[in-house]
């Protein structure tokens, strides 16, 4: 056995082809089954036609033809079969090409974090945070300690200066009402006399006999409302 071996040799193993050279021959082979889909629809339909058109004139020729169609259909059908197996084989290479593609990529981000984490330790980085949050706390005490205001004043209570601000209105508002009582009394307002002509009672003329009583009361409403303004504004 091992004089055949020696003999005609084992040879080296023929690196097999790279996924991308086989999906590359898959797509060149599906290409030449799809042409080959599209003769033999041609060919059908025209076994098809001949049949239609010898119909019983030339029965011998129509079923002729009708036999060529049916071999030409089982073609198709193999082909079509064919080419779904060859389709179904180059997505199978493509999903693990790119699942291939992606466990490296993974790989090497794992690698890579690691190598960023190597230096690093997990008690180092909460005494780490520790000392920060201890600093930042440090800190606020410094600036509330500086934004605090010094010098006198301190004690002093809001309460009471509210208190004694009223109690001054108060007094303010007792002096302006004491002061308006000690005013001269104002001479007596002047109303307008009523007019003595005689006006006219006609059907046609009350309309305007309305409108001048009318207009002695506004007049009289409004002197008697300026005279009185000082003393409805301190009710």
């Amino acid at each position: 056995m091992s004089g055949l071996h020696r003999l005609f040799g084992r040879g080296k193993k023929d690196k097999g082809p790279t996924p991308e050279e086989a999906i590359q021959r898959l797509k060149e082979t599906e290409k030449i089954l799809i042409k080959k889909q599209e003769f033999l629809e041609q060919k059908i339909q025209q076994e098809l036609q001949t049949a239609k058109k010898h119909g019983t004139k030339n029965k011998r020729a129509a079923l002729q033809a009708l036999r060529s169609k049916k071999r030409l259909e089982q073609q198709l059908a193999q082909t079509d079969g064919t080419l779904s197996t060859l389709e179904f084989q180059r997505e199978a290479i493509e999903n693990a090409t790119t699942n291939t593609e992606v466990l490296r990529t993974m790989e090497l981000a794992a690698q890579g974090m690691k190598k960023a984490y190597q230096d690093m330790d997990t008690d180092k980085v909460e005494e780490l945070m520790a000392d920060i949050t201890e600093q930042q706390d440090v800190a606020q005490q410094i600036s509330d300690a500086i934004s605090r205001p010094l010098g006198f004043g301190d004690d002093i209570d809001e309460d009471e200066l509210l208190e004694e601000l009223e109690e001054l209105e108060q007094e303010e508002l007792a002096q302006e009402l004491l002061s308006v009582g000690d005013k001269e009394e104002e001479p007596p307002v002047q109303l307008p006399s009523v007019p003595s002509t005689h006006l006219p009672t006609e059907p046609g003329t009350q309309g305007f006999l309305f409108i001048v009583v009318l207009r002695h009361c506004l007049i009289a409403n409004l002197q008697v409302i300026l005279c009185h303004k000082c003393t409805t504004f301190i009710l």
